[in-house]
Parts: structure tokens; sequence; C-alpha cells
């Protein structure tokens, strides 16, 4: 119990910041996941494609 009354006046007692993100760390955000996305599909396309063809002839 102690330990919610800490965590509740350290959160009363910091610094509010208004401030949202930006349009612009959002689209830094996006760009980053469309980067992972896009090399992850390049890296590991041709053998994920390659595991479900072979599973697919065994069925």
């Amino acid at each position: 119990m102690q330990m919610f009354t800490m965590i509740a006046a350290y959160l009363r007692s910091r610094p509010k910041n208004d401030e949202g993100a930006t349009a612009v760390e959002y689209s830094l955000l996006v760009s980053l996941i469309a980067v992972v996305i896009i090399a992850g599909v390049t890296l590991f396309g041709g053998h994920i494609n390659d595991v479900f063809t072979n599973l697919s002839k065994k069925f």
C-alpha cells in the first residue's frame, strides 16, 4: 500500500507537460516502422515463401 502512495505522490508532484507529440514525431515513427517492415520482408520474404510452398505440397 505504501508503494501506491509513493507512486501517487510522484505523479502529483512531477511537472505537467501538456505538449503532445507533433506530426513530425508521428511521421518519424511511421517511417521507422515502414523501414522495419520493408527490411523484414526483403530479408525473410523468400524463405517464408519457400516454407509455405513446401508446407502446401505436403498437404
